[in-house]
């Protein structure tokens, strides 16, 4: 019967130390054959360890691969990322989502300047202290920056210790959390935490996979309780997650001769990035006109349909209905907005949301 989490895992193979220390030399022993290519791997240089986790968090491997060296060509050093303005920031991480990193790295980044005089620190509790920089993250720079044993649990290191220990409860509630983690911590080595991490996210990235695990080419199969109870394609044992919220959407494309309106957002999602100007719900064209010369004292011509788009983010998904117009003489643009020329447009960081609207108005300017 598969056990709890307040159960200690039954001694196999010998002593509970034994089977610790041969589940870790089969790991690294196959992370050495294994391990995939990154351009964050194998630098001595704690300030790109520290931009690259940032940068995986909640991102495909895949699309850091080519953020990551483009952005430290233009931010080498924290102290080239503290000094720099933050619409640059933000462009240089326009399509990577989850703008609040980029914002929370440069703080970070200022934080070690003012109060580190530039070291990054080298213990997971002092880069606890610095912004954005959270319990997994921390544990991460430390092992492999500076090879400190802890270890770095994340989403892969959850799965990975639940199925090896065929662990059922909600790892999300706080006790098997804690349980998990001290687990994963028990498998650390003293001489190699940082390749022991990196090791634990390959494999669940790629053989100790969500759904069915590849359990035939798992390192880790002799070892692993649920692949010999037959229930590691059911852990772990996740709550539901809730569906996205949809919201529909009027997008506006208003063109004033050569400059378009844009909004720089003031709220917390996607705050510092550029967007045309969206009404939340769905008017008619002759609601919108409306709303758009009483409101926002915008006098329009030719309003009309130019498509629609998507956008799901992670808790919201946006359906948008694209509009274009002119001005019908030289309006000031509305309180909170402002006209750009539209050459500018592609300069200004802007979200992926925004995509296909900037398509859009990138076709209509060539007619």
């Amino acid at each position: 019967m598969p056990r709890s989490f307040s159960e200690t895992p039954e001694k196999s193979g010998g002593t509970e130390e034994s089977r610790v220390n041969r589940i870790t030399e089969a790991l690294l022993r196959w992370y050495d054959e294994n391990a995939r290519e990154m351009p964050w791997r194998g630098i001595a240089d704690p300030w790109g360890t520290w931009v690259s986790e940032v940068m995986l968090q909640q991102t495909r491997v895949e699309t850091v691969r080519d953020y990551y060296p483009r952005f430290l060509r233009r931010f080498p050093t924290a102290a080239a990322l503290a000094e720099a303005p933050e619409e640059d920031v933000l462009k240089m991480w326009e399509g990577l989502g989850y703008y609040s990193r980029a914002r929370n790295l440069q703080q970070g980044a200022r934080q070690v300047m003012a109060e580190y005089g530039g070291r990054i620190p080298d213990s997971p509790e002092e880069l606890r202290k610095i912004r954005g920089i959270g319990p997994y993250t921390s544990c991460s720079i430390a092992s492999i920056a500076f090879g400190v044993p802890v270890p770095a649990v994340d989403g892969n290191v959850i799965r990975v210790i639940c199925r090896l220990y065929s662990l059922t409860e909600n790892p999300m509630e706080s006790r098997n959390r804690e349980r998990i983690e001290k687990l994963a911590g028990e498998l650390v080595p003293e001489d190699r935490a940082g390749d022991h991490n990196q090791a634990m996210m390959d494999l669940g990235a790629t053989v100790c996979v969500p759904g069915t695990p590849d359990c035939d080419r798992c390192p880790l199969r002799e070892f692993c309780r649920a692949c010999a109870e037959g229930n590691a394609d059911t852990l772990p044992n996740l709550p539901q997650a809730k569906p996205p919220r949809e919201i529909a959407y009027d997008l506006l494309i208003l063109r004033r001769g050569d400059q378009v309106l844009l909004r720089r957002r003031t709220e917390k999602m996607l705050q510092g990035l550029w967007c045309f100007p969206l009404l939340e719900g769905s008017r008619s064209p002759e609601e919108l006109e409306t709303f758009l010369q009483q409101k926002m004292r915008l006098p329009v011509q030719n309003l009309r349909e130019a498509g629609e788009a998507k956008h799901v983010f992670t808790h919201q998904v946006w359906r948008m209905k694209i509009h274009t117009a002119e001005l019908l003489r030289d309006a000031p643009a509305p309180e909170g907005y402002s006209w750009i020329p539209a050459e500018k447009v592609p300069d200004v960081p802007m979200p992926t949301a925004m995509k296909i609207p900037r398509t859009i108005l990138e076709k209509n300017g060539k007619q």
